[in-house]
């Protein structure tokens, strides 16, 4: 698992480095970014959204509001839940939920790559 908010490297002399963030942007705002993405991992290891929620500080309003932002911009449920009750509730990944997953580290090693690139650039600009 992934655990950069942001990538950063700094080139050759430590000096400056390229910064930056990755997330996709859907038809209602932000679909998939770093946040979102830990949080179906969480809900994926813990069985639970409130649970997921609690070990990122996050409300569980939050946590819900952002998997139904999610859910609503791809049409389809990224995670599935199971009412509470004598056998308590739960929460599991769909396939769709996984493939974001997927999808966005599959995404997120190539921009880091571009920002490794960029920045042994940019010390080839600043060298005397």
């Amino acid at each position: 698992m992934e655990t950069h908010d942001h990538y950063e490297k700094s080139n050759g002399n430590g000096s400056c480095r390229w910064r930056g963030r990755l997330w996709l942007e859907g038809r209602d705002g932000t679909f998939l970014g770093y946040g979102r993405v830990v949080l179906l991992e969480r809900i994926r290891d813990c069985g639970s959204i409130s649970q997921a929620a609690k070990s990122m500080d996050m409300s569980y309003k939050h946590s819900w509001d952002l998997l139904d932002s999610m859910n609503r911009q791809t049409g389809q449920k990224l995670v599935e839940t199971v009412r509470g009750g004598k056998q308590g509730g739960g929460a599991s990944l769909t396939p769709a939920g996984e493939k974001a997953i997927a999808t966005f580290w599959r995404f997120y090693r190539k921009f880091k790559l571009f920002l490794d690139e960029m920045t042994e650039e940019l010390g080839e600009d600043f060298s005397e």
